[in-house]
């Protein structure tokens, strides 16, 4: 004989019907811009703070300043922003690959 604890494994019963219903759309957000140019919004916000030609952004300054406030989208578009920086000749790379450094041409965009 099947004791009585046994039989309530085998009962059917329904899912109550809040979990039948389907999901809402994540919400749109209002910010239209890509993450690799708010990347590039934020190298530049840094060096318009210093406002100097030649100003020298380290590897400690990306990670305080950039790295610590970014998502893992904008992490994932982080090289293409400053290779676009780069490209664009608002900012050039040193040797090491790490440093970064003002242009004139980028001074002159603030």
């Amino acid at each position: 004989m099947k004791s009585t604890s046994e039989k309530k494994y085998f009962t059917t019963t329904k899912a109550p019907p809040y979990k039948n219903k389907r999901k809402s759309p994540p919400k749109s957000t209002a910010s239209d811009v890509s993450p690799k140019n708010e990347v590039k919004e934020m190298f530049m916000q840094w060096f318009e703070k210093n406002k100097n030609v030649g100003s020298i952004m380290s590897k400690a300054d990306v990670v305080q300043n950039i790295l610590t406030k970014i998502n893992a989208k904008q992490e994932d578009a982080m090289a293409s922003a400053i290779n676009d920086l780069k490209t664009e000749g608002l900012i050039e790379i040193q040797e090491d690959g790490v440093t970064l450094v003002l242009t004139q041409k980028g001074f002159d965009s603030f």
